[in-house]
């Protein structure tokens, strides 16, 4: 399903990269016995993303960081 909204197919380039790095961190090799595995799977890597996660392009922080540091300086 797209993320994006109507006429603006740049809105989902950001999702796509997302799935893309859980899915070849967390996702392929694996196999999950049941939904609820592979929602928890999926509900601690947007937790580890979000909070463990260092991305050169935010300073080499995470995202939670760069949030903090953002508006800190604000």
């Amino acid at each position: 399903m797209s993320m994006s909204r109507v006429g603006k197919c740049t809105d989902n380039g950001p999702m796509e990269g997302f799935w893309g790095m859980l899915k070849r961190e967390n996702y392929y090799g694996r196999k999950f016995n049941s939904r609820e595995e592979l929602v928890t799977m999926i509900t601690g890597y947007i937790e580890y993303y979000n909070t463990g996660r260092y991305q050169r392009k935010l300073k080499v922080m995470t995202p939670m960081e760069f949030h903090e540091h953002y508006y800190k300086a604000a």
